[in-house]
């Protein structure tokens, strides 16, 4: 969805492909990530949802403190984009310590 603004650049064939590639590289990471840790690394999905969540705040705050307009309505989209890598990272981390507490 975040990538469909590429349409609108006027862009031939490949520098869509480009822009739409390039759009798509934290989508990519999260998607290799979730099928590695789905299949049995659930730390490593656990560390690297709540990592990405993490960044994206502060990314988030540093673009709000650099703002001269202060526009603080931009802390909903931490809910709206962090919020469910925290959710997924979150899940992960209780399923990884319950399989952890399951095997002693």
């Amino acid at each position: 969805m975040f990538s469909l603004d590429i349409f609108d650049g006027g862009y031939g064939f490949w520098g869509t492909i480009a822009g739409l590639f390039m759009h798509n590289i934290p989508t990519l990471i999260l998607l290799f990530a979730l099928i590695i840790s789905w299949k049995k690394y659930e730390l490593v999905g656990a560390i690297t949802f709540l990592l990405s969540g993490g960044i994206y705040i502060i990314e988030l705050l540093i673009t709000i403190s650099m703002t001269p307009s202060q526009e603080w309505y931009m802390l909903f989209w931490a809910l709206i984009i962090a919020g469910p890598a925290f959710l997924v990272g979150s899940l992960f981390l209780i399923n990884w310590l319950q399989k952890k507490k399951n095997k002693k």
